[in-house]
């Protein structure tokens, strides 16, 4: 996947082609508690697509299925805490929506023949050597996931994959030779892992104060919208027979089953009803708002009045932007939908942020005090401890064995290894992005007479820097709302 490649194995060519059911039989993991942006359960929106709670969930499930692979059984929800599963999940994701809007603007297309012929290559769905249709139905069900979902997966996966097909990275002759040597490179290594909890820190309310003026203007109160709304319920009517008949004729692909054909009316008649409904909530949200911006409201239509913040905000983030972008000179906001309920909002008065003082910000400084101080201990330590220090020893590892590094994560393990390979030091330290130090002293070194595939190294080394940069360009090419909090 993406991320886990690219984040987790940089060394290692992105693989976009993954299977769409390698959850399926993994069983499926939940993540807590979370709140969730309005947009019909979009956790997320990247440029023109949307990251739906669904997918999220899927997503971890699969990143948990797999680190508990990797560490045969024994990984836990408190490990997946620790590692930032959630996190994780959530960037994959956003990096898949990436390039879907780069496909997207290249026009590029999956079309039923392709979608089909790539379900029907999936052995997970044969019987008897050849695909079964039954058998396809049978297996998604039982994995929680209906036909439709799992096609507008498979759809993004292959329309992923002809991005990359445009962008093919090849190797040099030159390049295969230096990467043929660099793998076959082998260290047998002394090493010791040093993390934050191996510091402590007193907290020096001085030190504390000099730390925060330098970070001050990062610490404002809320702005505060003061605004009156009105709030349009769901409306619910009784319609006969032939008005359901009328709309379901005008409107029949508006109602599908799974199998992507036409209900007929008797089945859809629940669904053409709660259309209607729908509808006529939204023309009635649509003239209460002309009648609120007119003044002339009717009588039995309240209105409340409220106060919102980031932090207050009862109503979701599209209704929050929504209020944000008002002004005085134009302080009435059309309906905004928060799930089947609408509002339509008056600014009243804005109150701007303004600069906390150290009092009021010190609760939210003081983390990031512990945290830097933290990794300055950690450092100085390993500075201190990387001529002395007790450790593991390995046995003979090359680039590609981060699995003999046995009291790190796997992707921890690998940005070890990337890292010491290109280290010209016997004896050292090296610092990861986790906040960890690994402090290393090679004790023997030989080259391996074994024949390396070195098209395929250089190849996954290119396109991993290529992909990397990739999604850099793209990061700063679309925009990324996040609704999901808690992260």
């Amino acid at each position: 996947m993406i991320t886990w490649m690219q984040r987790h194995k940089k060394w290692l060519i992105i693989t976009i082609w993954i299977s769409t059911i390698a959850f399926i039989g993994a069983g499926f993991v939940g993540w807590g508690q979370y709140n969730y942006g309005d947009k019909a359960g979009a956790v997320a929106k990247v440029g023109n697509v949307e990251i739906s709670v669904g997918e999220l969930q899927k997503e971890y499930s699969n990143l948990y299925a797999r680190y508990n692979q990797i560490f045969q059984g024994n990984f836990d929800q408190e490990k997946a805490k620790q590692f930032g599963l959630q996190k994780q999940a959530l960037q994959q994701l956003i990096q898949k929506a990436l390039l879907i809007n780069l496909a997207k603007s290249y026009d590029l297309s999956v079309s039923d023949i392709e979608l089909y012929k790539a379900i029907e290559s999936q052995k997970a769905f044969y019987k008897d050597g050849v695909f079964n249709k039954e058998i396809y139905k049978q297996v998604l069900s039982q994995n929680r996931m209906s036909v439709k979902e799992y096609e507008a997966e498979l759809r993004k996966q292959l329309l992923i994959q002809k991005v990359f097909t445009l962008l093919p990275v090849e190797a040099s002759k030159n390049e295969k030779k230096i990467i043929d040597t660099l793998v076959s490179i082998a260290d047998k290594l002394k090493y010791k892992v040093l993390t934050l909890d191996d510091v402590t820190v007193k907290v020096d309310e001085k030190a504390l104060h000099s730390f925060w003026e330098n970070i001050a203007s990062q610490f404002q109160t809320e702005i505060l919208y003061e605004v009156r709304y009105i709030k349009q319920e769901p409306i619910h009517k009784t319609y006969d027979d032939a008005k359901l008949s009328q709309y379901y004729n005008d409107n029949k692909t508006h109602f599908k089953g799974e199998d992507g054909k036409i209900l007929p009316f008797e089945d859809a008649k629940q669904a053409v009803i709660a259309e209607l409904d729908a509808k006529a909530t939204k023309d009635k949200a649509l003239r209460n708002y002309i009648a609120f911006k007119k003044g002339k409201l009717d009588n039995n239509v309240s209105v409340q009045s409220t106060t919102l913040s980031a932090s207050n905000n009862p109503f979701g983030p599209e209704a929050y932007k929504t209020v944000a972008s008002l002004s005085p000179t134009a302080p009435y906001a059309k309906p905004v939908a928060v799930q089947s309920v609408y509002y339509i909002f008056e600014l009243v008065h804005v109150t701007p942020a303004q600069a906390k003082s150290f009092e009021d910000a010190r609760a939210e400084v003081l983390p990031l005090y512990i945290e830097q101080t933290k990794k300055e201990k950690l450092l100085a330590l390993a500075q201190k401890s990387v001529k002395t220090f007790k450790g593991t020893t390995t046995p003979f590892i090359t680039l590609s064995d981060a699995d003999k590094i046995t009291n790190l994560p796997l992707n921890e393990s690998a940005e070890f290894l990337q890292n010491l390979f290109m280290n010209d030091k016997k004896n050292n330290f090296i610092a990861l992005k986790s906040g960890k130090i690994v402090l290393y002293d090679i004790l023997e070194q030989k080259l391996l007479t074994k024949t390396n595939n070195a098209d395929d190294a250089i190849g996954k080394l290119k396109g991993s820097l290529f992909n990397e940069g990739l999604i850099k360009t793209l990061q700063n090419k679309y925009q990324t709302e996040i609704f999901m909090k808690g992260l």
